[in-house]
């Protein structure tokens, strides 16, 4: 599992839902309305075929000396239909300006039963077929290509439930024989759709324009991209069991994105996401150009850090990494999935009711947040991926394992979903993150955290203890066949020095580290929670997510060096810039 920054995405389009609390407002005048208010086309078109699908397939006479094909059991329908934006920006002139409209299906067929279908174990992805509908609402045309991704779809999941009749056979007794599917409540609610996509491009482009200019006065940083990405989307699911729902998904982003190369053929990088729920909400163009320059100059400054050597011993993470840290350390071991199957690690599969963190502190994920102290969070939903309502899940209490992420593949002690069955489309659901949220009983000042972490360098014989002020993604492995450990990628990190010098910015570092250690060993946290939006990719694909957490220090945390690259600084100096004096690069890539 990998955790990104929305800059690593580029130019890809991510997306977060509205404000929880305007929807519920559109939900309630839906209600009322519903009696009155035909349902869109698409969705006529969705139900009809649904219907005709679970009527007819499986109705075909058997072929002499054979048995009649088996009707599905289950059968949905998941469209999303988005209007997309990108415009981009380099050294203060646009790069692409574009918009783009798309519609495609995930059509979800299963064969069997509950406890034994076609996507048993290894043959999961069996019950998916995904296509491309037509992008007008003309009802016969999506009629007719949901029909045909049906039948498709159909004759997939008839043979892998051929080829797991077979295996069953042959195969030693699972470790967990729990069901394949869970048996849950269809929730049905229509939300009027998305708003059309308007913003005004010229002005936008202007405001990229000024802001990536800012990098023509830096020389050393040879490759700058600034980036608006808004997407208006409309998610729509109907099931064989009843689930109809439909709500509509807008973002936002502004993504400044900027690298370099030291003089040793270190790669560098530096990035600033901004993200509301419609482009009027972005920050003001002031505020974005001081961010912008800031960052510009500790790229510089980067530059000429030193390297800083393996590392074992305390450290406070900000809140950002704290953040990065539980979602890829934690997070993705409390994923349901990851708690059956004969290759997974199962690191807390066994631990429900132990202790796996300091009793101080607390874990959550609740997608139905939209914000987070006034600052919006991109693992937002209503429904997941399989038409299940979002729901609060406390996962640790009190340093204490109480459940896991589910969808709707059930696990032994766990058989129905939470509603964190997620996925990008042409991906089969799993259990995943949407907003993580850490709490702690146990705080202090940022200023307390920073003696406690000189005094406990202090106590281990330590010149140092390290800061991880900003990071930029991490992987988590949870497979049994690998080592069960975690690499986090800071960006900025510093020495502070336990006889008082100033502190020391740092290059190079990435924190590792197995699971059950590292969570084991924090001693205190900040006062001050902060969060981590970002993409995360999996075996179901890319989804938004985001991370909460206070600042936290730890008494002993490994760093490693990062792979360093052989290539060196552009060699001949940047153009000279009309706006901009020619500044002489470091001649030959060295200095």
């Amino acid at each position: 599992m990998v955790l990104r920054s929305s800059a690593d995405l580029l130019p890809r389009i991510t997306r977060k839902l509205t404000p929880l609390a305007l929807l519920l407002t559109i939900a309630g005048s839906a209600t009322a309305a519903e009696d009155k208010t035909p349902d869109p086309v698409l969705v006529q078109a969705m139900e009809t075929e649904l219907h005709r699908a679970m009527t007819e397939l499986g109705n075909t006479p058997a072929a002499p000396g054979k048995e009649a094909p088996q009707k599905p059991y289950f059968v949905s329908y998941s469209v999303s239909d988005a209007e997309n934006v990108l415009i981009n920006a380099q050294y203060g002139a646009i790069t692409n300006s574009s918009d783009r409209r798309s519609r495609a299906a995930d059509v979800q067929v299963r064969i069997g039963t509950p406890a034994l279908d076609n996507t048993h174990d290894t043959h999961r992805t069996s019950a998916l077929t995904t296509y491309p509908l037509p992008l007008a609402d003309d009802r016969m045309a999506i009629e007719r290509t949901l029909w045909y991704a049906t039948n498709k779809g159909y004759g997939k999941a008839l043979d892998a439930l051929e080829k797991v009749k077979t295996e069953q056979q042959v195969r030693a007794k699972e470790e967990d024989s729990s069901a394949d599917f869970s048996s849950e409540k269809p929730a049905d609610q229509i939300l009027p759709a998305a708003t059309p996509l308007t913003l005004d491009r010229a002005a936008w482009e202007s405001r990229l324009r000024e802001i990536s200019a800012i990098f023509r006065k830096y020389p050393t940083i040879y490759y700058d991209m600034v980036s608006l990405q808004a997407s208006h989307e409309t998610d729509t699911f109907i099931s064989s069991e009843g689930a109809k729902v439909q709500s509509p998904n807008q973002v936002a982003r502004l993504v400044i994105v900027a690298r370099t190369r030291a003089a040793d053929g270190m790669d560098l990088f530096r990035d600033e996401t901004f993200e509301a729920d419609s482009v009027g909400n972005l920050p003001l163009q002031s505020e974005v150009l001081a961010k912008t320059e800031a960052l510009a100059k500790n790229l510089d400054q980067l530059r000429e850090a030193p390297i800083t050597e393996p590392y074992n011993g305390p450290a406070i993470l900000s809140g950002r990494a704290a953040a990065v840290f539980f979602h890829e350390v934690l997070g993705h071991r409390l994923e349901g999935q990851r708690q059956r199957g004969d290759d997974e690690g199962q690191t807390f599969t066994k631990l429900m009711g132990k202790s796996i963190l300091p009793s101080f502190l607390s874990v959550e994920d609740d997608p139905t947040l939209a914000t987070f102290e006034g600052h919006p969070l991109s693992g937002h939903y209503l429904f997941d991926t399989e038409g299940e309502p979002a729901r609060k899940v406390s996962l640790v209490d009190d340093g204490v394992l109480k459940t896991f992420l589910m969808s709707r593949l059930p696990i032994a002690g766990f058989a129905q979903s939470n509603g964190h069955g997620r996925a990008e489309s042409g991906k089969m659901p799993t259990g995943r993150q949407g907003n993580l949220i850490v709490s702690s009983t146990k705080t202090v000042s940022d200023a307390e955290l920073r003696e406690q972490l000189k005094a406990e360098a202090k106590k281990q014989g330590k010149a140092y203890g390290l800061f991880f002020e900003d990071i930029s993604s991490g992987f988590a492995v949870t497979t049994r066949r690998s080592p069960q450990a975690f690499q986090v990628i800071p960006l900025v990190v510093y020495r502070v020095f336990v006889d008082g010098r100033p502190d020391e910015l740092v290059r190079g570092v990435s924190i590792v580290g197995t699971p059950q250690a590292a969570l084991n060993r924090i001693l205190v946290t900040g006062d001050r929670p902060d969060i981590f939006n970002g993409i995360c990719g999996a075996e179901s694909g890319s989804i938004p997510v985001s991370a909460v957490a206070p600042a936290m220090l730890v008494s002993e945390i490994e760093t490693q060096r990062q792979a360093q690259g052989t290539s060196r600084p552009p060699i001949v100096d940047p153009p000279p810039l009309d706006d901009a004096p020619s500044v002489n690069a470091t001649p030959k890539g060295g200095r």
